[in-house]
């Protein structure tokens, strides 16, 4: 079997050792529960909505799940990149929660969450209502850190200078801006200091709206302004695409710490650099933890990240709290990424059945990472990696010579990671 198909397919297996003698029978799915164990998931992205469903599965859809989401549909952020370099739809990164409930009895609440009362074992919602849980799992995802850039205070400068990191209605807004832009214009990518979600993504993007430039646009000028001191992920092979698919075309520079952004004037203003005006401005903020994990005083890494227990998921600072996905502390070379936020999520979930089954929770949980980044319509290249517990360290480690990395970009590439997309799709909410 080839690394990567192996690495994809081995995490949830890794995972049911936590279990012990429980039942992992897939019958009819009733919403269930009565008086038993209660489980309240906050944020339906790749780390909620795959520990709703496994929570019900491993515990034989005994723990009754409820999932907190306001969104009606579930958005990829993988391969919405692809949107923006006119290839693929949003109609094709969007999928049905409806799985959730009608095959696994997950009671879904359209919502959000406003507060929560660790005490008393509640969350209250913005509905006005309130649900007591015996195990609260939060996967709120990462905000953005907008004091951080004054001139984006205001609603009008966040609806002109977009990020289009949450896949929805920005990532449609900022395909309208690259058409309506003029042949010869400039698109000007600010990418913030690490860490941020999905490492690769902003270089994916890059690759993006340099295809569609090359056939569109061919005077355009896609311009990279990176915080950090080099590309963060896969480089030599972001850099080769430039240098060979999109010479002329990709212009990248390191050291490019954004402090603020003259809306009106198109601008950019950094730590070091000369100002840079743009037809487009595509500004990625820094990040942390969502609101509501820092609102309840859990991200204690900075009062950016959550820090958790990485057998559990339980937050250091409460208990009966677990936190997954982007708003965790990561360990480290551990990406915030959608694919390690649905093992965050494996391990989580086998973890609160055993704790709130009286089984023993897992002490060596084993957690994998693929990333396929597209540098053409086609063509790809991918990275990935297996994590595994440090019981002197408490935390995760890489597995020594478990990672990999393409050796060129490749259409065959493509098909896998169509197909990895497809499968953690349904990973997730089927």
């Amino acid at each position: 079997m080839k690394r990567r198909l192996f690495v994809g397919s081995m995490g949830a297996g890794s995972m049911l050792g936590a279990l012990g003698g429980l039942s992992l029978l897939s019958g009819c799915a009733t919403s269930g529960g009565g008086n038993g164990p209660k489980v309240v998931v906050v944020g339906g992205g790749f780390g909620g909505a795959t520990a709703a469903k496994y929570v019900r599965m491993w515990s034989d859809y005994g723990i009754s799940v409820t999932l907190v989401e306001p969104n009606t549909s579930f958005v990829s952020c993988p391969i919405s990149n692809l949107v923006l370099g006119g290839v693929k739809t949003m109609a094709d990164i969007t999928s049905s929660y409806d799985s959730l409930s009608k095959v696994h009895g997950v009671q879904l609440v359209r919502d959000s969450v406003t507060a929560i009362d660790a005490e008393k074992r509640v969350v209250k919602l913005a509905g006005g209502s309130e649900l007591p849980y015996d195990r609260l799992i939060l996967s709120p995802g990462i905000d953005f850190m907008f004091e951080t850039l004054p001139g984006m205070a205001s609603a009008a400068a966040k609806d002109k200078v977009l990020h289009a990191w949450k896949a929805g209605a920005q990532t449609v807004a900022l395909r309208q801006q690259l058409e309506a832009m003029p042949d010869g214009g400039v698109y000007a990518l600010s990418i913030p200091q690490a860490p941020y979600r999905c490492p690769p993504g902003p270089y994916e993007r890059a690759c993006q709206v340099a295809s569609y430039f090359a056939k569109a646009k061919p005077k355009s000028k896609v311009l990279i302004l990176d915080g950090n001191d080099d590309v963060t992920s896969k480089g030599p092979l972001f850099k080769k695409a430039w240098a060979e698919r999109y010479k002329g075309i990709v212009e990248y520079r390191p050291k490019h710490v954004l402090t603020d952004v003259d809306v009106a004037g198109n601008t950019l203003k950094f730590e070091f650099s000369d100002d840079v005006k743009a037809n487009v401005l595509n500004v990625i903020p820094p990040m942390r933890a969502g609101a509501i994990a820092v609102s309840s005083g859990l991200a204690t890494a900075n009062k950016r990240w959550c820090e958790v227990d990485f057998l559990t998921f339980e937050a250091k600072a409460a208990k009966n709290i677990h936190v997954l996905g982007d708003s965790i502390q990561v360990a480290p070379l551990m990406p915030k990424s959608g694919h390690m936020a649905n093992q965050h999520a494996k391990v989580c979930a086998a973890a609160v059945v055993a704790l709130l089954t009286g089984k023993e929770v897992n002490s060596a949980p084993v957690y994998n990472n693929t990333c396929y980044s597209f540098v053409s319509p086609e063509d790809v290249v991918h990275v990935a990696s297996v994590h595994v517990y440090d019981p002197a360290k408490k935390t995760m480690v890489t597995v020594p010579g478990s990672g990999g990395v393409s050796k060129a970009a490749n259409e065959l590439e493509g098909r896998i990671a169509m197909g990895w997309a497809r499968g953690i799709w349904t990973d997730t909410l089927g």
